[in-house]
């Protein structure tokens, strides 16, 4: 019989974005000309700020099921600012086939220079975790130090 980890609740949570506040807003939801240029490429505007939405949310640790459901008033707003958008093209973000999001997904990670863990950096990480289970009896917590 499978144990689950996390409740629904937690499920939910880390499904969706959490509150943003301005350090994070600053730091995280701040184009450059490159990231500009890269978000861009997507053409359409509801592409566009898509794609920009999830190159700052990849880096800030988040990466949400439903890209619409960011902050609007406050990251997607900032964001819509910098390209030159309205916010409201966001909702257009709707995809026409499940795996556009996860192409527009891979596409952010490359462009951030993102990659998959290799067999040694998979150990370490199984190493680490091993020690820290020895110390908490929290599997929550495992996954957050794994993230």
């Amino acid at each position: 019989m499978a144990t689950r980890v996390f409740s629904d609740e937690e499920l939910g949570a880390l499904r969706s974005f959490p509150a943003i506040g301005k350090d994070e807003l600053i730091r995280y939801f701040t184009l450059t000309p490159a990231d500009e240029g890269f978000s861009r490429k997507f053409v359409r505007p509801q592409t566009v700020l898509g794609a920009a939405v999830q190159l700052c949310t990849l880096p800030a640790g988040l990466w949400p099921d439903e890209v619409p459901s960011a902050p609007s008033a406050a990251a997607v707003g900032r964001l819509a600012r910098q390209l030159g958008l309205p916010v409201e093209v966001l909702r257009g973000y709707v995809v026409s086939r499940e795996q556009t999001r996860t192409d527009h997904l891979r596409q952010v990670a490359k462009y951030l220079g993102w990659r998959s863990a290799k067999s040694l950096e998979l150990k370490d990480l199984d190493e680490f975790l091993l020690a820290r289970a020895m110390e908490h009896d929290s599997p929550s917590l495992l996954f957050r130090l794994g993230c």
